[in-house]
């Protein structure tokens, strides 16, 4: 059963109301690793009543309103991508197509869509109940931060789009005590993981530099970020407040990490794993091929790559789910309709994360200056295979599942500095687990660059490319690497390009397909390297390549398209 879109839902599961009505960029697809579906289930179980507008028309009234008004809050989500990424390319360009839209044209998602949704509320419901910010868009959007598409600083998403409240993060928890909150007639100020505006400072918080500060100077900027960065983990973070004319962004400090019982009965909700019936007829939603029937393990990553913004946003911390939960719910796999026996993913933002952390982290939080896998991986991280290798192995026996894949990406330098279960871990994954080819995201070859991307060195990934093919050339099959690339990185001029497309060619014996012109997103270190042109941890400064051409020749220089 989905969570209702029509009034006829509605009547249908004896509802004259809703609590809560989610609207989303996307399309509507109940499925685990869809925010809005999610929540809503989250809140559903809570024993609140749930709809979904999912990519309203924004030129009329006809769909925002069809639900009626909600008792308690609408939830506002841009989609699982921030809408101006799912937009454009990094040459700012309109993208074409839409993995997340009915017939994969990229026509029903409005730039900026958090604002805009927002505002078509306004328009239509004047006096009307909270409206929340949440979803990726909204939690890297949070403080004031850098725009690649406006080129400028742009104020706290909350401002802009003119809401009540932002949450951020993962947010099952802080969205069920809103729900509760409201519901009870309480306020809604001051619950972890959420930002609001507010007239005056929270005595004991920690004060960013001002808006009107960061807008026009990019120390003050690098500053500001430093201090969001340090304050993201729940064992160890300080309230923020930045202010914004007038007024004041109130960042309450995150809520604990969930436990692992949550995350198993979050994963144990009725998800019906498809897109809602309304779609038939209007085309393929691509999305659903990769993930109907994947297996999410864990959540959150200690990589910490400083292009990636996983770590503000899922957490350093790696939670992973039960071995048995899992398994519980690939069993239930096979009983449902459309499930053919493969399972295209198991894993999480790095796959073989799965399993094991650093027991001091877990205590006393993430460490401020050190990394756990860069420049090197700390003694401390217990890096541990087994459990992952197990939990593979008892996936590929049960009845009904013929192949069991890893797609989201592995850590090679993880894999070989397990002395202990690594090999045996990827003998298992060459053995049975790979699609033909296996995704690795060296991103450069050059030392600096490497660097400032917070990334390691090429020793390893050359390691585990040996290994892999002597492996697939054991167990008898024609196997292969796809590697990622970042051009134009911060830092990156054409020297290093030509450096990378040497490794490329000389030592991986390949000409790169796969490779991305760096976007500045919202959210990340490289994004301030991006913006103010410096390193941002010794203040050293950057080539940065800000012209569409000179990103083009970069990412043609390494593909081959532009001599070296």
């Amino acid at each position: 059963m989905f969570l209702p879109m029509s009034q006829e839902e509605m009547r249908a599961l004896g509802w004259d109301a809703l609590d809560v009505i989610l609207v989303s960029g996307d399309a509507y697809i109940d499925a685990p690793q869809i925010g809005v579906a999610v929540v809503g289930r989250v809140l559903v179980d809570a024993g609140f009543r749930v709809g979904v507008i999912a990519q309203p028309d924004v030129r009329s009234a006809k769909d925002i309103t069809r639900l009626g008004e909600p008792r308690l809050f609408w939830g506002i989500s841009a989609g699982s991508v921030d809408s101006m990424v799912a937009n454009y390319t990094a040459l700012k360009k309109k993208r074409r197509g839409d993995d997340y839209t009915p017939g994969g044209e990229n026509t029903r998602r409005p730039d900026r869509a958090s604002i805009v949704y927002s505002t078509l509320i306004r328009q239509h419901f004047k006096r009307t109940v909270p409206i929340v910010l949440g979803g990726l868009e909204a939690s890297l959007r949070r403080i004031a931060h850098y725009d690649y598409w406006n080129d400028n600083v742009r104020r706290s998403l909350l401002f802009d789009a003119k809401a009540d409240l932002l949450v951020y993060g993962m947010a099952e928890r802080t969205i069920r005590m809103l729900a509760e909150r409201l519901r009870d007639g309480a306020p809604a100020s001051g619950i972890p993981g959420t930002c609001e505006i507010t007239r005056e400072a929270v005595p004991g918080y920690i004060e960013l530099p001002a808006y009107e500060q960061v807008r026009t100077d990019v120390e003050a900027f690098s500053a500001m970020y430093r201090v969001f960065y340090d304050n993201t983990d729940p064992v160890t973070a300080h309230g923020l407040a930045q202010k914004h004319g007038d007024r004041w962004l109130i960042q309450h400090p995150p809520p604990a990490y969930e436990s692992q019982r949550e995350l198993d009965a979050i994963a144990a909700l009725p998800f019906a794993r498809d897109a809602h019936p309304s779609y038939r007829g209007q085309g393929k939603i691509t999305a659903l091929d990769t993930i109907s029937f994947s297996l999410q393990t864990h959540r959150g990553c200690y990589g910490e790559c400083n292009f990636c913004a996983i770590a503000v946003h899922e957490g350093r911390r790696v939670r992973w789910r039960s071995e048995q939960s899992i398994l519980d719910e690939a069993a239930g796999l096979t009983r449902h309709p459309r499930f053919r026996g493969i399972i295209p993913d198991v894993g999480g933002p790095t796959a073989n994360m799965y399993g094991f952390e650093c027991t001091k982290k877990i205590e006393k939080g993430a460490c401020s200056e050190k990394r756990c896998v860069f420049p090197e991986i700390c003694r401390q991280m217990p890096v541990d295979h087994s459990r992952y290798t197990r939990l593979l192995q008892k996936l590929r026996s049960i009845d009904g599942i013929r192949k069991v894949f890893v797609a989201s990406g592995i850590r090679h330098d993880m894999v070989m500095s397990d002395r202990r279960c690594g090999m045996e871990f990827m003998e298992e994954l060459v053995r049975h687990h790979v699609s033909g080819q296996l995704k690795l995201a060296p991103e450069h070859s050059d030392p600096a660059i490497l660097h400032l991307m917070g990334k390691g060195g090429t020793e390893d990934l050359l390691d585990f490319r040996e290994r892999f093919f002597a492996l697939s050339r054991e167990v008898g099959k024609k196997q292969f690497l796809t590697y990622y690339f970042i051009a134009a990185y911060p830092g990156s001029d054409e020297s290093h390009m030509r450096t990378l497309q040497r490794f490329a060619a000389s030592e991986l014996q390949i000409a790169p397909e796969q490779v991305q012109i760096f976007t500045p997103t919202p959210g990340t270190w490289a994004s301030v390297m991006y913006h103010t042109g410096r390193d941002p941890f010794t203040g050293e400064p950057l080539h940065v390549e800000k012209g569409l051409a000179g990103k083009r020749r970069q990412k043609d220089l390494l593909s081959g398209k532009s001599r070296p």
